[in-house]
């Protein structure tokens, strides 16, 4: 318990002391809790001063937790000698019932279904060097109404038929900004309110997102913001070689050239080709047109032919910025993956999954809390790390549990035992559920 107080006065500047308070020993209980991480599990777990109505305070307060995640971030995490990029996702999780607020029915990539769930929207810092994603910002998507009823088609009406030719008297116009769908608008705010929060303390170039994004209002978005974009393409987007022959004297000037083959691409392009156990890697990259996105993408194929059947798969990645190396981009959307674990963390082991908060406050409170434990369990995993290289979540919570059996019986006793056996105690009890024992003493606090 006291390393965790330790740990949470990194942030008391944006929290009150009471809430420190609270706030320990929810997640002294979560750290112990083996079973569903609700109020009243945590409440079970706890000592003296966590009783269920102290946990219920916690969660129904309104908290600063961009702040929350950034300071603790800045303190336990940021090197500045390291490389740091951008990535941004959304979580869906299935919540039975209709109270809840938010519930509404999201496509859940999981369960390859449209579900009755929540959805929060996360943004995480990546570390290139130490390949470990840190969320930082997660906000809740609400849908309208609108957005959840299923539209009637309606029929398309005959357009009259335009006459052949430029219409008299107009002129060229400007490439206007793309159409943002309530999606992108609901995350542009976010996304906003997220990089404001890295400016002039954390230098950031770069935001992946995944294929979902893969599209030019998206990019358009994020390079409002002076960030670089980094996506993936649909398998069969078509792109096209900037026009390189001679112009006419007639019409307009030609922007497109020959159309690409992903699958068979010119040598000039070839980057990498490697063979392993019967599979060649080819990767090609080139500055190329598609006709949605208003100026040129830098384009990575990544091609893999199996050499016995000939059969071909091939992935599209691309990035707004056209100086960037084709082993940076596609190890950059590489990273990307790294939120997908913060998610499993955050469902698996804090409860992102179990909640049963129905208000606003509660329900945010109890997403950002299990987010916010990722990283904090994450400073204490590092901890024993150090003298066992395979310690993991479960091994922090079986020790932590294990302490918890052990002040318990200790309590029963008439008289207290000497330090020395105390310790080889509370070093045997708390190995017992542990996956990768630590064979060091370990702290009784």
């Amino acid at each position: 318990m006291t390393e965790i107080v330790a740990l949470l006065q990194t942030i008391a500047s944006v929290v009150s002391t009471s809430v420190l308070q609270q706030m320990s020993h929810a997640i002294y209980g979560m750290l112990i809790s083996h079973g569903r991480i609700t109020m009243l599990e945590l409440s079970r777990w706890t000592e003296k001063g966590g009783s269920y109505r102290t946990l219920q305070r916690l969660y129904h307060t309104p908290l600063v937790w961009l702040q929350i995640q950034w300071i603790f971030f800045t303190s336990q995490f940021q090197k500045s000698d390291h490389e740091h990029i951008v990535a941004g996702d959304e979580v869906v999780f299935g919540k039975a019932g209709k109270e809840t607020y938010g519930l509404g029915r999201f496509f859940s990539s999981l369960q390859n279904r449209v579900i009755s769930g929540l959805s929060f929207f996360v943004f995480s810092v990546i570390d290139v060097q130490e390949r470990q994603s840190y969320p930082i910002q997660a906000v809740q998507m609400i849908k309208e109404k609108k957005e959840q009823e299923k539209q009637e088609k309606k029929k398309p009406t005959k357009a009259q038929k335009r006459p052949l030719g430029r219409p008299k008297g107009s002129k060229n116009k400007r490439d206007e900004p793309p159409t943002l769908s309530p999606e992108l608008l609901r995350i542009q705010p976010v996304l906003q309110a997220f990089l404001a929060v890295l400016k002039g303390v954390l230098l950031v170039r770069y935001l992946v997102m995944d294929g979902h994004f893969g599209n030019y209002p998206s990019a358009w978005m994020v390079l409002q913001t002076g960030v670089q974009f980094v996506s993936k393409l649909r398998s069969d987007a078509a792109l096209y070689e900037p026009f390189a022959g001679t112009y006419r004297g007639r019409g307009p000037h030609p922007k497109y050239g020959d159309k690409v083959d992903v699958r068979q691409m010119k040598k000039k392009y070839l980057k990498l080709e490697e063979k392993e156990a019967g599979i060649r890697t080819q990767i090609y990259q080139a500055t190329l047109l598609n006709r949605e996105f208003a100026c040129p993408i830098n384009v990575v194929v990544i091609l893999k032919t199996n050499l016995a059947t000939r059969k071909q798969a091939h992935v599209i990645l691309f990035s707004t910025d056209l100086e960037l190396p084709y082993e940076k981009l596609y190890d950059y959307y590489t990273l990307r993956f790294q939120i997908e674990f913060n998610f499993r963390d955050a469902k698996q082991y804090w409860g992102l999954d179990d909640f049963m908060n129905v208000k606003q406050a509660a329900v945010t409170n109890a997403a950002n809390l299990s987010f916010f434990m990722v990283n904090f369990s994450s400073v204490l995993v590092r901890q024993y790390q150090r003298g066992n290289p395979e310690f993991s979540v479960l091994d922090l919570k079986a020790h932590y549990r294990g302490c918890r059996y052990v002040s318990e019986t200790i309590k029963l006793l008439p008289q207290k035992p000497d330090g020395i056996l105390l310790a080889e105690i509370f070093d045997q009890i708390a190995r017992l559920g542990m996956v990768h024992p630590v064979f060091e003493p370990v702290s009784t606090s």
